[in-house]
């Protein structure tokens, strides 16, 4: 097992520069942009990226059954043939799903700037879901060092273009969107040349598999399922409010929520590297590793929301604008807490352990929870406090049923954790709501002090064989 975790950490230090940029990029975007653009255009921004972020979705699973099938294969064993096919099949299938986009938007859709969102939708689906081939078997094989780059060639080359438009004066959205566009653009140039022995494979031109086709979306379509109904469980919260309320509400609630997130690429980081590895080790090693992993990422987590204080201080007094919003901070900050577990950690494991159907099923049930939450806090009462209250509640009550599931499976104890964990969530939505930030920082600081405390053993003996590892 140790030697299986330092090539995790090895793996690990390539990901971790791609996503220290990506944060940092991030954190720029969601701090400048919405201090330079007025209100409504953040928010068209906004609903672009909403939109955009369902458009994996449209492969049906196709992807997400190559990363299910050929998960901890190495690259050079791969049929270099069968994916060339599997590649330009997707090009084709992309370009047709993006032309009934198109004809969608300008046969139903009135309003000229949703139009033209449901029109850049549509290239992104495009781009996205073709480069979607070629990142996946890159993150199925191992090959970390190339995913990196393309992350990267795909966020600088946005932010460039972002702070080029600001400098001369630009605050349109759409110019925003064809950054986001152009950037991703470069992203797949570079992903065609790291796979070119796929996509220029000369022994299998224009030719089709169905068959290795049908079989990535039957085994990827559960898994995809399940990720549609994971992102509608905050989805249909942020669709009632932009039906009940207007757009800059939307926008306003969305900046909360990207700032509440930043630390997902970190956590979404070490998932993408720890899946291949999982996929090697002996189901035996599985729950000692869990354990640790565990330790250290919460006790990480719980640190970081210590930092909320303080940042919710400074956004508040740098977006005056966002002030009303920002507070809702208190109520989705949270979500890493539970959101990072789950990505990292237990959909990690399940889909090691080949439970996509269990992800499926839980998502889904917590996403029927979900729409009735909304139906009454967005449209009969009309209470955005308890509409955004409502995804946290979700989010952890989906964590908190997987995690119990998951720890049957590998015969560990983590119910008092759970339940450590969930007073600490609970304490910090009250403190942070009711308490100013400086009485709120030492108050929850104390708080988790005291985790720390009860949590020592344990603690110590994970940074204990995470060291060893290291030592390897």
């Amino acid at each position: 097992m140790e030697n299986k975790a330092i090539q995790f950490i090895k793996n690990f230090s390539y990901t971790i520069s791609s996503n220290l940029i990506s944060l940092i990029i991030s954190t720029l975007v969601v701090i400048v942009v919405p201090k330079l653009v007025g209100v409504e255009e953040y928010g068209y921004w906004q609903l672009y990226l909403f939109y955009s972020s369902y458009v994996g979705f449209l492969h049906f699973g196709w992807s997400d059954g190559i990363y299910l099938r050929y998960g901890g294969e190495e690259y050079s064993d791969l049929d270099k043939k069968i994916f060339s096919s599997q590649f330009y099949m997707m090009m084709l299938f992309q370009f047709l799903v993006a032309v009934i986009i198109v004809i969608i938007a300008v046969l139903f859709v009135s309003d000229i700037d949703r139009a033209f969102i449901l029109n850049m939708v549509a290239l992104n689906a495009l781009i996205i879901n073709v480069l979607s081939v070629l990142l996946l078997t890159l993150q199925a094989t191992n090959r970390i060092k190339e995913y990196a780059k393309i992350n990267i060639i795909s966020r600088v080359s946005y932010v460039f273009l972002i702070i080029m438009f600001l400098v001369f004066g630009v605050r349109e959205y759409k110019v925003m969107i064809i950054a986001d566009l152009i950037g991703k653009a470069l992203s797949l140039i570079y992903a065609i040349y790291a796979c070119n022995d796929i996509v220029l494979n000369k022994a299998n031109t224009l030719s089709f598999n169905i068959i290795e086709t049908t079989e990535n979306i039957r085994v990827g379509i559960k898994l995809m399922f399940a990720n549609i109904a994971s992102m509608l469980i905050i989805g249909v919260v942020r669709f009632g409010i932009e039906y009940s309320w207007d757009v800059s509400t939307f926008g306003k609630i969305s900046l909360t929520l990207s700032v509440s997130n930043l630390l997902m690429l970190f956590i979404n980081a070490t998932g993408i590297v720890i899946f291949p590895v999982l996929r090697k080790l002996r189901i035996e090693a599985l729950p000692k590793l869990y354990l640790v992993i565990r330790d250290i990422l919460m006790l990480m987590l719980f640190c970081v929301l210590v930092l909320y204080f303080p940042m919710n201080a400074f956004l508040t007094r740098w977006l005056p604008n966002y002030a009303d919003s920002l507070a809702f901070m208190a109520l989705l900050f949270p979500i890493s807490l539970y959101e990072g577990k789950m990505g990292l950690l237990i959909n990690t494991y399940l889909k090691t352990l080949r439970e996509e159907r269990f992800i499926m099923k839980i998502n889904i049930i917590v996403l029927f929870l979900s729409i009735v939450s909304t139906i009454f806090t967005t449209l009969i009462f009309r209470n955005l406090n308890a509409a955004v209250l409502s995804i946290l509640i979700a989010i952890s009550i989906r964590s908190i049923f997987a995690e119990v599931y998951l720890s049957k499976i590998l015969k560990v104890n983590v119910i008092r954790d759970i339940i450590y964990e969930t007073t600490l969530t609970v304490l910090f939505v009250v403190v942070g709501w009711y308490v100013n930030s400086i009485s709120g920082f030492v108050l929850y600081a104390l708080a988790v002090s005291v985790y720390v405390f009860l949590k020592r053993k344990g603690l110590k003996r994970s940074f204990g064989k995470m060291k060893t590892y290291m030592r390897i």
